[in-house]
């Protein structure tokens, strides 16, 4: 199932807890459907920062043993999705650094516009990068300011950054979270005790049972140390452009994000795509587990019955070893399998979150078919993707969506659907923000909120996103 967006990782930190590590491996594991390549967690004890880092999933790596190495009542912890290429133990993070005034960790969930051309001028000036990651640029920034107080460095390195970024970054007796003016992509704060808690979203909280307070506003910088919680605002106001696709897929539906539920959100969705484009037919069958919102929802707002039509296999890891005497669609096939007793015969509607490449979706309802279906309709329950993000998200190129160079109705042969239908964008805008327009929609509709160059495109691939 990897014709999907890709998130680029969440991140989590805490302070002043006892077993601060212990509480960032819980939070890491809330927030494993943001990034599932590395993980990793560097604490604090006051004096001291430590370091545990590695290649593959939160439960798998760590254990009893490497979260004893990790004391201390401050840490942070970042789980990443990397692409082809860049899967690399040195671009994991959270990344850790000494510099003259002591040590500092940093963690980042977004995407630097002009991280190569600050690198560039760096590496002019002597600096030397361990990484391939943009998110290295904040750090050197932050190291080479004069300024004496950390927010001061971390303030005056943000002040030459354009793109999106919620960051955690701590020293030995600080964590500090800051979000980008533009609000791209999310981070709350909560409260366990007198701990202060990070999150890219409300689960991690929920997990290990800190009370929500408020999400970290965009432009917004908080520290915390041992005075307390202190709030800055440094930069000037932007109009926000919360990225909307949260909501499409990323988030986990348990999650509060940008002020909203995210199950109600992709349940509401589904209403508005029977809404607008209903078809007589027997069942509603989900793309589990993304599309089972949106299912739920059409079902309701059409009276069609929603079936379990499709089962998703949730022991499957990320990678396979298939047989030689090659499995027509194998791929899919271990991660989904059709019920034919429930599907054989009948009229089924389908509901999924969104189509990239249309690979997948092809797949899938040719699979449905061999189980006996009488007819198959795809409906999507967001608008045709047609633009490449470049604040925080993996997407494809953009001659590999679909719908970039395609019509509905040419997609609609490629996947071999007897009807496809897409929510439309001013329905997903209506259901998301129906009094305002805070929302980013660059990958739907081109608008990209921040200016860039294109000739530019080229650091995008040198910090290892596929464009």
């Amino acid at each position: 199932m990897m014709d999907k967006f890709h998130e680029e990782c969440g991140i989590f930190g805490i302070y002043g807890a006892p077993e601060a590590a212990n509480l960032a491996y819980l939070g890491l594991y809330s927030l494993q459907h943001r990034g599932q390549e590395s993980a990793g967690i560097v604490s604090s004890d006051g004096e001291k920062l430590y370091s545990e880092i590695s290649m593959g999933l939160v439960a798998d790596i760590f254990n009893e043993e490497r979260l004893k190495r990790l004391p201390g009542s401050i840490a942070i912890g970042h789980n990443r999705y990397s692409t082809t290429g860049s899967s690399l133990l040195k671009n994991a993070q959270p990344f850790l650094m000494e510099y003259l005034r002591g040590s500092i960790a940093l963690a980042h969930n977004g995407n630097l516009l002009n991280a190569l051309k600050i690198r560039d001028e760096l590496e002019n000036q002597g600096s030397i990068f361990r990484s391939a990651m943009d998110s290295e640029v904040i750090v050197h920034l932050i190291a080479m300011s004069r300024e004496k107080k950390l927010v001061d460095r971390i303030t005056e390195a943000l002040r030459n950054i354009k793109g999106a970024y919620s960051l955690l970054v701590m020293s030995e007796k600080e964590l500090i979270a800051v979000r980008d003016p533009h609000g791209f992509r999310p981070l709350c704060l909560g409260l366990l005790g007198d701990s202060y808690v990070f999150s890219s979203e409300t689960c991690a909280l929920d997990l290990i049972e800190a009370k929500y307070i408020r999400d970290v506003e965009p432009g917004e910088i908080v520290v915390v140390n041992e005075k307390g919680l202190k709030s800055f605002k440094p930069f000037p106001a932007e109009k926000y452009s919360h990225c909307i696709f949260e909501f499409v897929y990323f988030a986990r539906p348990d999650s509060n994000i940008f002020g909203k539920n995210v199950y109600s959100v992709r349940k509401n969705l589904g209403r508005i795509l029977a809404q607008e484009s209903y078809v007589d037919a027997d069942m509603v069958v989900a793309v589990p587990d993304s599309g089972v919102p949106a299912a739920l929802g059409f079902s309701e707002e059409s009276g069609i019955p929603l079936e379990l039509g499709l089962i998703r296999n949730h022991y499957v890891g990320r990678t396979f070893i298939e047989p030689r005497q090659s499995i027509r669609h194998f791929g899919v096939k271990v991660k989904l399998n059709a019920i034919r007793d429930c599907i054989k015969g009948k009229r089924v509607i389908v509901i999924d979150d969104s189509i990239i490449r249309g690979t997948t979706s092809r797949k899938i309802i040719q699979m449905i078919r061999s189980a006996g279906a009488k007819e198959v309709h795809m409906r999507i329950s967001s608008p045709p993707a047609t633009n490449p993000c470049f604040y925080g998200i993996d997407t494809p190129t953009k001659a590999e969506l679909v719908a970039s160079s395609h019509s509905v109705e040419e997609i609609n042969q490629y996947i071999t659907s007897d009807t496809l239908t897409y929510l439309s964008l001013e329905g997903l805008k209506s259901t998301v923000y129906p009094d305002q327009d805070n929302y980013c929609c660059a990958c739907f509709e081109g608008n990209y909120p921040i200016e860039f160059e294109w000739k530019d495109y080229s650091q995008l691939i040198l910090f290892g996103k596929n464009i």
